[in-house]
């Protein structure tokens, strides 16, 4: 018996949203293996991360105004079955072609992401989903953390097969709860016409949802500028160890968990852009205190990744709101705003992490880099401001 006409519980969808992240990298550890087994080159096979992003940013595009048309649950569960087959196939797979090809399947997970967003934003206040997010987003920030880990564990004991078949079971598991569990949530006024070729333009030129979507993206990419030079400044600079790398990488992705906390608790009693101001303002101001450190000669570890952390921290605080906010300018097109917001933050952290390595110095790499996270950083700020002079007083209301 299902129970299609109620919403999920909010550990559904904080399931969706991380098995939505395990995608991407829990395979991670295990790429040398694949390109081995499949006698193929590892350039090829990396096709798996950087083919896969593309595609997740594709599909965001189509699921969003999908799911305004016929539903969230339809589209979720038939996202679940073609993630849990196209896992098995990987598993199956004897050439890299045909590994490659599922795995650009496997893409459709990104659904659960989105369309979680959605149902959240279909059920609450602007100001509550933006709270909910938080914690959402929580998921999101520590599922990255642990999936390498128990990829690396599956494929030391298994080989890597074991962990497109974990893939497989997980989709199959999600599935069935989502059967049970997700009940439909698009509003009653998202009638078969209500993601009309019309009406998503008209969010599409809708300069409030651009605002809102600029301030993500940007916020998202000073992340990307850091994980792309962070390595580089790591080696070059401060000449720590692999392992002391990773501690302090992970030290933005904590911050993150903290702001998305205090997102969590508090984003309910405040106005989305309030939110997004408090975010932008403490990266900013972290890492201007990082920048004037360097420029008075002052450059150690401690400094250089305690002024990113602030990054990680302002990230938490903003981004709930603000994809709270992107998906309350049409709440009708709920999926269709989260689907491109979704796909412009993915979009925008690719041309700013190409930028990064671009313009980013072989030697004294710290500054730049801290530079251009600020310059990222500012320019959601920019963006919080342009919302809060194009958003109407009537849309702070705690309404639906």
């Amino acid at each position: 018996m299902t129970n299609a006409k109620t919403p999920p519980t909010l550990l559904t969808l904080i399931l969706l949203t991380a098995l939505s992240t395990l995608s991407l990298n829990m395979f991670l550890p295990s790429l040398a293996n694949i390109a081995t087994d499949l006698d193929a080159r590892y350039s090829t096979v990396s096709l798996a991360v950087a083919g896969y992003l593309a595609v997740t940013a594709v599909i965001q595009l189509v699921v969003g105004p999908l799911s305004d048309r016929v539903g969230r649950r339809p589209v979720l569960l038939a996202s679940l079955l073609v993630f849990a087959v196209a896992s098995l196939a990987c598993a199956l797979a004897t050439d890299v072609w045909t590994f490659l090809f599922f795995r650009m399947l496997q893409g459709g997970m990104i659904a659960g992401y989105a369309l979680s967003l959605a149902i959240v934003r279909d059920t609450n206040s602007e100001r509550k989903a933006a709270g909910l997010i938080g914690y959402i987003s929580m998921a999101m920030a520590i599922a990255p953390m642990l999936g390498p880990m128990l990829g690396g564990v599956l494929d030391t004991a298994f080989g890597w097969r074991a962990t497109f078949c974990f893939y497989a079971l997980v989709g199959v598991a999600l599935f069935a709860l989502c059967w049970v569990d997700l009940g439909e949530t698009r509003q009653a006024g998202g009638k078969a016409d209500g993601a009309h070729p019309e009406r998503v333009a008209d969010l599409l030129t809708a300069p409030l949802f651009w605002a809102y979507s600029l301030c993500s993206a940007f916020s998202t990419g000073a992340f990307y500028i850091f994980l792309t030079g962070a390595p580089l400044v790591a080696q070059s600079q401060f000449g720590v160890s692999t392992a002391e790398l990773g501690f302090y990488i992970g030290t933005i992705t904590g911050g993150f968990v903290t702001g998305s906390f205090i997102a969590g608790r508090v984003a309910a009693r405040y106005a989305p852009t309030t939110m997004m101001m408090a975010g932008r303002l403490v990266a900013c101001a972290g890492l201007s205190l990082g920048v004037l450190a360097i420029l008075a000669g002052v450059l150690s570890p401690l400094v250089f990744f305690g002024s990113t952390i602030f990054v990680g921290l302002g990230n938490g605080i903003t981004m709930p709101s603000s994809n709270a906010a992107a998906m309350s300018v049409r709440p009708n097109l709920a999926g269709s705003a989260a689907g491109l917001n979704g796909a412009l933050v993915v979009s925008g952290g690719a041309i700013l992490t190409t930028l990064t390595g671009a313009v980013l110095p072989p030697d004294d790499p710290a500054r730049m880099l801290l530079i251009l996270m600020l310059a990222a950083s500012a320019a959601g700020l920019v963006a919080v401001l342009f919302a809060i002079r194009l958003r109407p007083a009537e849309m702070d209301v705690d309404a639906l």
